[in-house]
């Protein structure tokens, strides 16, 4: 089992909104790296932090599990949808997804900057300067780390 971490804007889709529909395919994802985790790192079953990002609180506001393996997420070839991808083809799509899947809200929200204030979460991705990947990987002792706090 691999622990990840998932950004989502909660005004676009948060753990509310997870919670009310319980299963979701994670859509539009366009950077080769955070697709190339989704596509070769992550399993049915593993954990997942989901993380409200770009709010006046970010933080970690729940956690969820991937629910299926990797899949080409529909909306690189939907012409009306603002992911649209005109070099992807059905034959060989560029942007994969997985299915994320709800299992609770924490109690609270654990902010950033609580996060920021743990010497064990040093090494953790998303504290390192410049890191803008919405999805990330996240060691066991993190996500120890990470829900000690809630």
């Amino acid at each position: 089992m691999r622990y990840w971490l998932m950004k989502s804007e909660p005004d676009v889709f948060s753990i509310d909104d997870l919670a009310r529909v319980c299963k979701e395919p994670w859509t539009g994802v366009r950077n080769y790296q955070a697709r190339n985790f989704m596509r070769d790192g992550m399993s049915e079953g593993d954990g997942v932090l989901f993380y409200h990002s770009s709010c006046e609180v970010p933080g970690v506001a729940g956690l969820a599990e991937v629910a299926s393996a990797a899949y080409p997420d529909p909306t690189q070839f939907d012409r009306k949808s603002e992911y649209y991808d005109e070099k992807s083809t059905r034959e060989e799509p560029r942007w994969m997804l997985v299915d994320v899947a709800f299992k609770r809200k924490l109690k609270r929200t654990i902010t950033l900057a609580e996060l920021k204030e743990q010497p064990r979460l040093d090494d953790f991705a998303l504290l390192k300067r410049g890191n803008r990947l919405s999805v990330l990987p996240v060691t066991k002792a993190q996500w120890d780390v990470i829900l000690a706090l809630e």
